[in-house]
């Protein structure tokens, strides 16, 4: 299991697009990437239960404090340019001493989408932000 952490976190961190995706709270920190499930392989779907396809996104957050992953409560919704939002469903993945929460969603095209994101850490401080990403169908 924790090959399939590493290889999630390398994947996100690889993806040509993406700069280093952070917002800090003090010495919270939340990382977070959104990529298209095609990107992952076979048996790392499998085992995180996320579905591959070309129309499908997966939404990835970390939380760290102090340098140290911790456990938090993570929501949020995607929006299309049209205005049509889809509430995210997060699971929490444990793997050592990783935790991190995935989410998945639809895309039908190539688009723009807007996510807000919620994030409560242990400390029971809510804080949210918003990010846009394109996302691009597998061909």
């Amino acid at each position: 299991m924790t090959r399939i952490a590493l290889l999630l976190m390398s994947l996100c961190l690889s993806l040509p697009a993406l700069a280093e995706q952070k917002q800090s709270y003090g010495d919270l920190d939340v990382h977070y990437s959104a990529f298209n499930s095609g990107f992952l392989q076979p048996e790392i779907a499998a085992a995180t239960g996320l579905v591959r396809s070309k129309s499908q996104g997966v939404v990835n957050v970390a939380v760290l404090k102090a340098g140290t992953a911790s456990s938090a409560k993570v929501s949020g919704t995607v929006k299309n340019l049209l205005g049509q939002s889809t509430a995210l469903s997060f699971k929490e993945v444990k793997e050592g001493k990783a935790i991190y929460y995935l989410a998945q969603f639809p895309f039908e095209q190539r688009e723009t989408l807007r996510f807000t994101l919620n994030v409560t850490a242990a400390d029971g401080v809510p804080h949210s932000f918003d990010f846009n990403q394109e996302f691009f169908p597998d061909e």
